[in-house]
């Protein structure tokens, strides 16, 4: 059951665990003398015993009777004993790393289970590229709980992808054993007008009685927000302001409180529960998208439970926003999420809960982790060729894609992007660019680079052009096919020179991310499989990040994750301005418009 198969259902299991619990038979695990963290009534138990049989609990309490020939018995020495921990909203390729690695890195940290979400490889290789995802988490120990892509493309119309996804897949996913859900629905704007897509896409979710998870990205609290919850939407990570998440949880709606490697959204929502006295029950803390460097050196949902308490959120209440609020929202607390009879046993052994360092971790009862180190076996998976073969773009031969024409003599204002560090938002701007042999350019006097985004899925050669502030960055480029949501090629730079060069170290690679100045490569981290991933441990991943990073600071760059907030500038679901390689898009009022503002009479 989902990633362990050892573990019957427990309409098969209900007689062994009677006995198990009455002392008539052996219980196979016993661990003894533990602090249990108890998230159902938010209490530690002291001098507590759990027996654990065929993979789950049968027995919290005095578990002397249990003991038999056989049972193996566990001293926790009077240790912190909680759930495993559940992320409730993650894409595990912006991890860069295959499911096997990225079970590797977390699992060891205490995460016994993730609901991913894996529409980054579906933009790029559809179904089969989900189903390449479950293949290779079926080898993990790591819980892999589905919830199916339902933006392919994110925002149809606005950019191209490499497949599509609509109604009649989803409805064919919901069958599968893994699912558990719909992936977050990012065409809130079609929620709201009633495209019909959208709206079947959530009834075949209802139909097979599972959550539609959410993503309203509007600081609208009022007709729009009740409007897409009473359409079924249960949960939404998209909470950058305190009020977005209490008025969220006053309609029934789980807040799903994210703190990733670059979205630093913690501080701030979580004054939802710091500054009011309400129930947190409808909280859940996630990362939605981790970079391999901060599962390295922080950790994953343990770093955010030490996040939130640093922010005044008690441990207790913490540890249920990432146990028991989650397997809820999902409707799986029948399961996941507590350590109580009939559960499956996945716990976590803590020394204490300040460091909230994990010496233990149990999934369906079987020791997967002890010292931060996996000691399950993860089988190993190759990924198709298919997966190696997604950049359909010829190099680039000269510099001409990067050229923005303009009929303007010496200036001209534009409309850029204005990126925001560390949030997911950004703001259109409006600025005033030089104009040179009928181009406009760059000025990173400015603190202004040129974009391009290019189509590298189905050879129609489109290039969407811009303009990007905030960066710091005075030269050379940067270039990442991890480009929300469709992935295109995304290219931004001082120099065109510099911005063909890294648009072809990319080509050549497979994908990828990468920077370059003057001529020379400065750092390179090769994503052969989907452009997205590549089959390297998590540690070496994190190396060559932190080392291109270096150099992004070296250039002027001062922020976390640079490239995945560079990777956000074409998500054309996120306010206020994007590009895609159709062109830059108002995402209010979700409409293309024009680079040069005195062209917006002819768009209107």
């Amino acid at each position: 059951m989902y990633n362990n198969q050892a573990t019957k259902p427990l309409s098969e299991m209900t007689r062994d665990l009677v006995q198990v619990a009455l002392g008539q038979r052996p219980a196979d695990l016993i661990i003894q003398n533990c602090r249990l963290v108890n998230v159902l009534t938010r209490e530690i138990l002291p001098g507590t015993d759990v027996a654990v049989f065929g993979g789950r609990i049968a027995l919290v309490g005095d578990a002397s009777a249990c003991i038999g020939d056989g049972t193996r018995v566990f001293d926790a020495a009077g240790k912190y004993l909680t759930p495993g921990f559940l992320d409730g909203h993650i894409h595990v390729e912006s991890s860069m790393m295959t499911v096997g690695n990225y079970a590797r890195s977390v699992v060891p940290r205490g995460t016994t289970g993730i609901y991913m979400d894996p529409h980054e490889i579906a933009n790029v290789l559809g179904v089969a590229g989900i189903e390449m995802m479950l293949a290779d988490a079926a080898g993990t120990p790591l819980r892999t709980m589905l919830t199916v892509p339902s933006c392919v493309p994110a925002v149809p119309g606005f950019e191209d992808t490499g497949a599509v996804i609509d109604a009649a897949d989803v409805q064919a996913l919901m069958a599968a054993p893994q699912t558990v859900g719909l992936g977050e629905m990012m065409n809130f704007p079609g929620i709201l007008a009633g495209e019909d897509n959208a709206h079947a896409e959530v009834a075949a979710t209802l139909a097979a009685g599972k959550v539609v998870t959410g993503h309203y990205s509007v600081p609208d609290t009022g007709s729009g927000l009740n409007a897409y919850i009473a359409a079924g939407v249960r949960c939404c990570h998209e909470s950058n302001r305190a009020e977005d998440a209490i008025a969220k949880m006053r309609l029934g709606m789980y807040a799903q409180l994210r703190e990733g490697s670059a979205w630093h959204d913690l501080a701030e929502v979580s004054r939802a529960l710091t500054e009011r006295t309400v129930d947190s029950r409808l909280a859940n803390l996630i990362s939605d998208d981790t970079h391999p460097h901060t599962l390295v050196a922080d950790g994953h949902l343990d770093h955010i439970v030490r996040k939130a308490v640093a922010y005044g959120i008690p441990i207790l209440e913490a540890l249920q926003m990432v146990t028991i609020n989650v397997a809820t929202c999902f409707r799986m607390d029948h399961e996941l999420g507590s350590i109580a009879p009939g559960k499956l046993a996945d716990m976590v052994l803590f020394d204490n809960l300040e460091d909230l360092v994990a010496e233990r971790v149990w999934i369906g009862g079987q020791a997967v982790a002890e010292g931060g180190q996996l000691t399950a076996d993860i089988a190993p998976y190759r990924y198709p060729d298919q997966a190696y073969r997604s950049i359909q773009l010829d190099p680039l031969a000269d510099t001409s894609p990067f050229r923005i024409p303009s009929a303007a003599e010496e200036t001209t204002e534009v409309r850029a992007i204005r990126i925001v560090p560390e949030r997911v938002f950004n703001e259109e701007v409006h600025l005033t660019l030089p104009v040179r042999d009928g181009a406009i350019e760059a000025d990173p006097d400015q603190d202004v680079l040129k974009a391009a985004v290019f189509d590298r899925h189905t050879g129609s050669g489109t290039v969407g052009q811009g303009f990007v502030q905030g960066f710091g960055i005075r030269r050379g480029a940067m270039a990442s096919t991890v480009a929300h949501d469709a992935h295109n090629l995304l290219v931004l730079g001082a120099s065109d020179d510099d911005m063909r060069l890294a648009a072809n170290t990319l080509i050549e690679s497979g994908g990828g991310m990468c920077i370059v100045a003057d001529g020379q490569v400065l750092g390179h981290v090769a994503l052969p499989i989907a452009g997205l991933m590549c089959d390297r441990p998590a540690a070496d991943i994190a190396a060559d990040v932190a080392a291109m990073e270096a150099q992004w600071q070296a250039l002027g760059a001062d922020m976390a994750s640079p490239f995945m907030t560079m990777a956000l500038i074409s998500l054309a679901c996120l306010p206020d301005l994007r590009l895609t390689n159709r062109g830059l898009v108002d995402c209010h009022r979700f409409a293309f418009v024009p680079l040069e503002t005195a062209e917006d009479d002819r768009f209107n």
